[in-house]
């Protein structure tokens, strides 16, 4: 673990250098949501999907400079997610990262156009991004298509649609399947996939992290219904217990807390043995999937 802290503190840090280059100054008449975009995005997190894909590109030779932008979007896609799932209309929240929430500092509206606005730029930064050297544009272009697919209705906004429509209903195993994939799987995989492929990932390679990603995907959002429930407020910097207030269709809901906490181990296990065509390079992604299961936030 001490590895894995040092590693994801390190990442962190280059990350958060990356994003700061992303934001002009508040400045003119759009100076607020420019505040907005970016108090969100340095309001603390954990960096998972921008590291991922920094682990995804060091995986396969890369040294993870070359795809910070792409990084960067990722992180950016996140957090718009974040804010649009905490405005009233949807899970109506008063605090993330154990600060209030975006519509609680700069009003629904600004809100919104923040979400937008983030989820914009992402992909303005990514149509600019300088390539790693030897990287073809192809691999740009199918990086881009991949990442739009996680993030929309095919992927992040699918499974959040139905994740709503589900509030309230008896848990169905198949639909939170669904859920779990599309809202949280598609984009953690396309994050780690997304570095490789930027960094010259032959296909064997693509599909072997491919599994990884869905494998470790999966394993986070249950680790997330787990925490919901078992979870320290003070730690997770947001309230506990709102999922079975709100009825959400969880892991634990369809298969119970026991049978989650296996579920979870078993695919961090499977994820790990993904990645045994890789050598020491894929330490990390060894080390994240590990995390995963002992995470207290």
């Amino acid at each position: 673990m001490n590895n894995l802290r040092a590693y994801l503190a390190g990442k962190r840090a280059v990350v958060d250098d990356a994003l700061k280059g992303c934001f002009q100054p508040p400045e003119g008449p759009a100076a607020d949501i420019i505040r907005a975009m970016a108090y969100s995005v340095f309001a603390g997190g954990k960096r998972l999907r921008p590291i991922l894909c920094i682990s995804g590109s060091e995986a396969v030779g890369g040294d993870g400079t070359g795809v910070l932008p792409a990084a960067c979007a990722l992180e950016l896609i996140h957090t718009y997610s974040l804010i649009h799932d905490d405005l009233p209309v949807m899970d109506d929240d008063d605090l993330r990262r154990g600060h209030p929430t975006n519509h609680k500092v700069f009003g629904e509206a600004i809100a919104l156009l923040a979400g937008d606005g983030l989820l914009t730029e992402a992909f303005h930064i990514l149509a600019r991004m300088s390539l790693p050297n030897g990287t073809r544009p192809e691999a740009l272009v199918r990086v881009i298509g991949l990442i739009a697919e996680a993030a929309g209705h095919r992927g992040m906004v699918g499974g959040q649609v139905v994740d709503i429509q589900s509030e309230g209903r008896s848990p169905d195993p198949d639909v939170v399947r669904f859920i779990h994939t599309h809202k949280t799987s598609d984009l953690i995989t396309a994050s780690t996939v997304s570095g490789a492929i930027l960094s010259g990932a032959d296909e064997g390679s693509v599909k072997a992290l491919t599994d990884y990603g869905q494998r470790i995907g999966l394993a986070f959002q249950i680790s997330d219904d787990i925490l919901n429930i078992e979870g320290d407020r003070r730690v997770l910097g947001k309230d506990v217990g709102s999922d079975e207030e709100r009825g959400k269709m969880t892991w634990p809901a369809a298969f119970g807390l026991d049978a989650s906490k296996k579920t979870q181990a078993d695919l961090v296990e499977a994820a790990v043995e993904s990645l045994n065509p890789f050598d020491h390079r894929a330490d990390p992604l060894r080390w994240i999937a590990r995390y995963i299961v002992e995470r207290q936030r």
